[in-house]
């Protein structure tokens, strides 16, 4: 399935591995665009819901994604003969189309918010001569009229996994989406339905993907959790701050001991002194509770202050020192339970439940 028919002229390629990211445009130099198109890099295509130029600094929102992520994620995925596909985020159309060419694409519906990106994908698969059904809509919803499902591809990240998606796959049915609660990078959760109405599976690779539009957090500056008015209560710890964003193995816990947060780690880059603070920041917005823990070399405590109704060091360094006192347990031990009263991370065995 050509990829190059499902890339723009004019794209923001961001390579695997440390290079930088960069632009490319057809008519300026073909060239670099189609070494772009054919290399392991993602192809950002949209950014802020298409309300600024694609080349320039905003929040990318659609990307046709790098090839080695996307053949992963399919062959994690599964697929039979006849399977029965529902796909979350069309983007550019370029899953879609291999997901029509494995099962044909009577088999395949692909649910797009974006009524431009939808109309973009629409053509970009007519030229590679395929017509799945394409809905212009929230993926969170899913698609009741084509229920059941066999398989649920999902190619955007989620904080919370949409019921929706449950009822909608057939028992013994797989659903394969990125899950970032918004603590850490983020993992590929793989969902196994049950007969139960509920949906169980791991977490097979980290896995870094934009959030569902109606799943972002709240953005900005760590500063912008920070109002005058605050009032931070004080206190030290002797924890170092920076295992707390460096030992990402502790992240699936403590998202689900501490829900609804993210973290940042900002280092004093201009003084070059070692010097950093960590910060924990409610998702929902910038009035939420917000924590920082100042971290200075050659110190035995750092300062750490506290605002809001929820003391976030505290609740975030419990659930550290929990993950461990249990012998720093690593992404392969942990799962999720997705039910009709919510989702749950554990750890081993699904009774073994971890979070409030």
């Amino acid at each position: 399935m050509p990829r190059h028919l499902f890339v723009p002229d004019v794209a923001w390629a961001n390579p695997d591995g440390p290079a930088p990211g960069y632009p490319v445009d057809r008519t300026r130099d073909e060239a670099a665009w189609w070494e772009a198109v054919y290399s392991d890099a993602s192809l950002v295509t949209q950014r802020d819901d298409g309300g600024s130029d694609v080349l320039g600094d905003g929040l990318a929102s659609s990307s046709c994604s790098a090839p080695g992520a996307v053949f992963a994620f399919l062959e994690s995925l599964m697929v039979k003969d006849h399977d029965r596909v529902l796909e979350i985020g069309t983007g550019t159309g370029w899953t879609a189309a291999l997901l029509s060419h494995r099962v044909g694409d009577r088999n395949v519906t692909t649910i797009e918010i974006d009524p431009v990106l939808a109309e973009r994908a629409a053509a970009n698969l007519k030229t590679a001569g395929y017509a799945p059904r394409l809905v212009v809509g929230d993926g969170a919803e899913g698609w009741p009229d084509g229920a059941p499902f066999d398989r649920v591809h999902v190619t955007c990240a989620v904080a919370t996994i949409p019921y929706a998606w449950v009822e909608q796959t057939r028992p013994g049915g797989l659903i394969l989406t990125p899950y970032s609660p918004g603590y850490g990078y983020g993992w590929l959760a793989r969902l196994a339905v049950v007969g139960d109405g509920t949906a169980v599976g791991r977490f097979p690779s980290s896995a870094g993907y934009m959030l569902m539009r109606s799943q972002r957090p709240a953005r900005g500056a760590a500063f912008d959790w920070v109002h005058g008015s605050d009032d931070p209560a004080e206190s030290t710890t002797r924890l170092d701050p920076r295992h707390l964003h460096d030992d990402t193995d502790a992240d699936l816990f403590i998202c689900a001991g501490v829900p609804g947060v993210q973290k940042r780690l900002y280092y004093d880059e201009e003084t070059d002194s070692g010097e950093a603070t960590f910060w924990v920041l409610e998702n929902a917005g910038h009035d939420g509770s917000w924590a920082s823990v100042d971290y200075v070399p050659g110190k035995t405590e750092f300062l750490v202050q506290q605002h809001g109704p929820r003391r976030l060091w505290d609740e975030v360094s419990a659930a550290y020192l929990r993950w461990l006192s249990l012998g720093r347990p690593a992404r392969d031990r942990f799962g999720l339970t997705v039910s009709p009263e919510g989702e749950r991370v554990w750890l081993d065995d699904p009774i073994n439940l971890i979070g409030p």
